[in-house]
């Protein structure tokens, strides 16, 4: 489990529907990792936990493939460039770019004091 940041929980609001009521709350949010969700289900011995670590389980499989698919659609691209010459390296350079995902600051780890 994690706490998210302020642009996370901002990012979380804006995409997820369920989560509008978080908008005006001034605490930040904590989330599960994937195992930590599977974890506190097991914990939990309900139908309702059972449920959703169903649901979390299904919903990182469904991640996956979608990373898979980026990850075909980025050898199709390559197996395209070798088929063709030079002159569109221009588009195939351009297209690599915008697969690229945005970077984001690396949040740092471990215990840190304030002195």
């Amino acid at each position: 489990m994690f706490q998210l940041t302020k642009l996370e929980k901002e990012e979380a609001v804006t995409n997820c529907d369920r989560l509008s009521n978080l908008k005006f709350s001034t605490v930040l949010p904590r989330a599960f990792t994937e195992h930590g969700a599977i974890m506190a289900a097991t914990v939990l011995n309900s139908d309702r936990a059972v449920e959703m670590s169903l649901f979390v389980v299904r919903a990182f499989v469904k991640l996956r493939r979608a990373l898979g698919a980026h990850e075909d659609l980025a050898r199709k691209l390559e197996a395209l460039e070798k088929k063709y010459d030079s002159q569109f390296k221009i588009v195939f350079d351009a297209i690599r770019e915008l697969m690229k995902p945005p970077d984001k600051p690396k949040r740092p780890i471990g215990f840190h004091t304030t002195e």
